[in-house]
């Protein structure tokens, strides 16, 4: 059974003054620039100081340890994905499937941008994978494609959507994974990002979508 986050895998204090979260700002960049360089398995407290300019007792001051800076890391990355679905999805003014083609156009850009990083943090998953936050994420972004597959099928039975809601977004996840594995020039970007849209649209299409 995995092992449950617990206190120490949150920040231990949050900034309050500019100064603060100009530090923890420098921390993060300086994180992010390690787990890029290094990878999960070699990312270290030291090593994020000193790409910091910090040191590890200022670094500590905010995060108690390695799991601590990559949950934060990884929480960041949850709340950028729930917000590009829903500033897409929600977006009333774009027919669904066109909002659809859009969201798959970015999300494969975003995870080609972010390989580095997104490979890293998916290598220490099991840190927090179990964590209030991991499960939170997941349901929003749920909720989110949820209520955007009942406007674009109106008619479908409740259960027609929840699958249809599921099989879009593993197949977009492990795509996207996949495909951001080896580095990618815009046009195949493009092309791969136009197919899978593609695939989708037809998908929905034979579920019943209208307009």
């Amino acid at each position: 059974m995995a092992e449950r986050p617990n206190h120490s895998i949150s920040s231990r204090k949050q900034p309050k003054q500019a100064r603060a979260t100009e530090l923890v700002a420098a921390i993060l960049e300086a994180a992010v620039q390690v787990l890029e360089s290094e990878g999960a398995r070699r990312f270290t407290t030291t090593r994020v100081a000193e790409k910091a300019g910090v040191s590890v007792g200022s670094l500590y001051q905010y995060f108690p340890n390695k799991a601590a800076l990559l949950f934060r890391l990884q929480s960041d990355e949850w709340r950028q994905t729930g917000g590009l679905l829903r500033n897409i999805l929600e977006d009333t003014r774009q027919p669904p499937l066109e909002r659809l083609r859009s969201l798959v156009h970015a999300f494969i850009l975003s995870e080609c941008d972010e390989a580095a990083v997104r490979g890293a943090l998916n290598d220490a998953a099991p840190l927090y994978r179990d964590a209030p936050e991991a499960h939170e994420a997941r349901a929003s972004g749920k909720r989110t494609v949820q209520t955007f597959l009942r406007e674009a099928l109106p008619e479908a039975p409740e259960a027609v959507r929840a699958l249809a809601g599921e099989l879009i977004m593993m197949t977009l996840s492990a795509v996207g994974r996949d495909f951001s594995g080896s580095p990618r020039t815009p046009a195949e970007i493009e092309s791969h990002a136009d197919a899978m849209a593609d695939m989708f649209c037809a998908y929905l299409g034979s579920l019943g979508h209208r307009g």
